[in-house]
């Protein structure tokens, strides 16, 4: 990594470029290509996620004014709206989307030094979904209700360093169990998820290949309970029992036994009702899986403000795809950055604080870790010849 280049490339050496002229070369992106290259493409969407740019002309403009900053990014000169817009129309969001889970990799082994937040080894996963608003007249594509368009973003969240681990983006009419019924997991993941995924086909397939979840229980649902658990070791948990789906479909679907735990909820004031395929865990341990899913709540809060995906600066449903799967990695990487750090930041305010020097020239490591106390560096001047007025 070059040190003496701005913060922005520094970032960006963090992209093995092997690596993705691997992936350009596999999705035949630059096909019939005329000089504007992929990786060009992806510094201008980037720069729009770390530099907070509303626009075409933002995104051209700002790389423009960093004059010979340009060469730190690997680019020649700064893309024009034209040619920056027709890319995203026509060169593939897999792209995108690969770049992502390649440094996905990364990020994982630095999060797997962290700490854990539970005794148990098991990987735990969040799974949920958000809609992002989009308007019907512009983007007629994104069929969400008559008078409204949205597309979904599916995302699973990786709890050892909060990681979005998957992510699926659908029409907005698209139901979120249907994208969970595609997903398999190692056997042992404990999968914490809202009752919208409440399918008992999915989870007894996922009984069956060793995979756990928690999640809640219809108001409506049919069962019977076969043993009932006594509890004393926490004033919140109410219930812990065995149950049996009795509903005629419902145990078809699930014939074994389930668990059902009732909480309360001390902050709202109300009681939950848990279901999990998990016998032998205690259940403070259960309650705590399912609280602890709310950090995905926080992760798409986190993404909408400090990301650019509610405003687009492409009208196709492939330029909508590349600016959210730009967004997923710029969260990558500000995670990633956050992991190294010794300062404790948050990540709204490293965003904030990235977007404010993104092209100043600085060790980003040492400032990473000390940012009020790391000057700017110079770059190195020009040698000049000074030419002799006389003869």
């Amino acid at each position: 990594m070059v040190r003496t280049a701005s913060i922005f490339a520094q970032i960006l050496g963090l992209v093995n470029r092997n690596s993705f002229e691997r992936i350009v070369r596999r999705h035949k992106a630059e096909k019939g290509m005329k000089g504007f290259t992929c990786w060009a493409q992806f510094v201008s969407m980037l720069f729009c996620q770390m530099g907070a740019a509303n626009s075409l002309r933002e995104i051209t403009g700002g790389l423009a004014t960093a004059l010979g900053k340009l060469r730190h990014l690997g680019l020649p000169k700064a893309p024009c709206r034209s040619t920056l817009s027709y890319a995203n129309k026509h060169r593939t969001w897999k792209v995108f989307e690969s770049v992502f889970y390649e440094l996905l990799g990364m990020c994982q082994t630095e999060a797997g030094q962290q700490k854990r937040r539970f005794r148990f080894k098991n990987p735990l996963r969040s799974l949920d979904m958000t809609v992002i608003d989009l308007c019907l007249q512009t983007f007629d594509w994104a069929h969400f209700r008559r008078a409204k368009g949205a597309v979904k973003l599916h995302l699973q969240l990786d709890h050892q360093g909060y990681l979005p681990c998957w992510a699926r983006v659908t029409a907005g009419d698209r139901h979120e169990v249907k994208e969970a019924q595609k997903l398999t997991f190692p056997a042992g993941t404990v999968v914490a998820m809202d009752r919208g995924y409440l399918d008992y086909t999915m989870l007894n397939r996922w009984t069956q290949q060793g995979v756990y979840f928690v999640t809640r229980m219809k108001k409506t649902s049919d069962y019977r309970v076969t043993r009932r658990h006594r509890d004393n070791e926490n004033a919140t948990v109410l219930r812990d029992q065995t149950i049996r789906m009795q509903g005629p479909l419902t145990k078809k679907k699930y014939p074994g036994p389930l668990r059902r735990i009732l909480i309360w909820d001390h902050e709202q004031e109300r009681e939950i009702e848990l279901l999990t395929n998990i016998h032998n865990w205690a259940p403070s341990t259960i309650s705590t899986i399912y609280k602890e899913r709310w950090q995905i709540e926080l992760f798409f809060k986190a993404l909408k403000q400090n990301m650019k995906i509610k405003t687009f600066v492409g009208t196709t449903l492939n330029a909508v795809k590349i600016q959210i799967w730009t967004a997923l990695i710029s969260m990558l990487l500000l995670k990633y950055l956050r992991l190294k750090s010794c300062y404790a930041w948050s990540l709204s305010n490293l965003a904030a604080m990235l977007r404010f020097n993104l092209l100043t020239y600085r060790d980003m490591w040492e400032w990473l870790d000390a940012p009020f106390h790391v000057p700017i560096v110079q770059p190195p001047e020009p040698e000049y010849v000074q030419l002799s007025l006389f003869v």
